[in-house]
């Protein structure tokens, strides 16, 4: 059962144009659908356990998606596999489910499909929700090293440094699930937060895809700039980050928010990379606020 009373759904492909997406719904068959974009890249929609399952209860169809190539999806050639394309795979997926109108949530790496989605393809999802993302590489590439220099204890510091350098070489869903456990205390605000042996439990059956993972990580994790077309997004947009967030700082949400004609800011005080783990509650909350505003307009 979910946080919110709901059986988990099976998921199943949804053939677009030149691939299969592996798709978990939740929630009401007549919901506002909200497609859910994971992590990584080479994670999937397990990233999000049942974190977001209450919103269901407010009326939201949950459309997990796992991303091209990632998870259960299809694995097309491995040219395709952009953020580019990824971005229009959800234009191509809401064509392939009937979604008349429908809102975009992307974290991490999602949040860089979601962003580039909407500015690729502006008006196209009615609402988009940009968690923990950053809209070109420099700002990751510098908070990543001056937050690693400051992160304590030294032996933390040096696991996460191994995963990091591990990922470019990783070949087996072990090694991945491995380097991703090394990571997360980088990811929390607290790196000794209890909640991340709980969160690696609720995600144990992830289907980790190593073979994206080292593509990406060989490849600037996509390469995202699109710093300069933010003023062209036409829908609204939810920018959510950590005050604490290691990789994707909150200077960087703050920058995009005022750089968008309608975009929204909420920075979590106490979390980091993991802002609907550290605080679900306050998370769901700015969701749900944002969605029922935004669909008025």
């Amino acid at each position: 059962m979910g946080a919110a009373g709901q059986v988990t759904c099976p998921g199943g492909p949804v053939r677009i144009d030149d691939t299969s997406l592996w798709v978990v719904p939740r929630g009401p068959g007549d919901g506002y659908p909200l497609m859910v974009l994971h992590g990584g890249p080479g994670l999937d929609h397990h990233e999000f356990a049942d974190y977001l399952d209450p919103l269901a209860d407010d009326g939201i169809r949950l459309l997990l998606v796992d991303l091209r190539a990632n998870g259960r999806s299809e694995k097309p050639p491995a040219h395709t596999w952009t953020l580019e394309r990824m971005a229009q795979d959800v234009i191509m997926l809401a064509r392939a489910l009937d979604l008349e109108r429908y809102a975009v949530l992307g974290h991490s790496f999602g949040a860089l499909v979601a962003l580039q989605n909407a500015v690729d393809y502006p008006g196209m999802a009615a609402q988009a929700i940009v968690s923990g993302g950053v809209p070109s590489m420099r700002w990751l590439a510098q908070a990543v090293e001056s937050n690693l220099a400051a992160f304590e204890p030294e032996d933390l510091r040096r696991q996460v440094i191994a995963s990091w350098e591990r990922e470019l070489s990783v070949e087996t869903p072990e090694g991945f699930r491995e380097l991703w456990r090394d990571q997360l205390p980088f990811h929390f605000a607290d790196p000794f937060d209890p909640r991340i042996q709980e969160y690696l439990s609720l995600t144990k059956d992830t289907v980790y895809a190593p073979e994206i993972l080292r593509a990406f990580a060989a490849s600037s994790y996509g390469g995202i700039e699109v710093e300069d077309r933010l003023a062209e997004i036409r829908s609204p947009v939810l920018v959510l980050a950590g005050r604490h967030d290691r990789t994707c700082p909150p200077e960087a949400a703050v920058a995009m928010a005022e750089a968008m004609p309608l975009g929204e800011l909420v920075v979590f005080e106490r979390s980091g990379h993991m802002t609907f783990v550290e605080e679900t509650e306050a998370y769901l909350g700015a969701v749900r606020s944002f969605l029922q505003r935004s669909s008025l307009r």
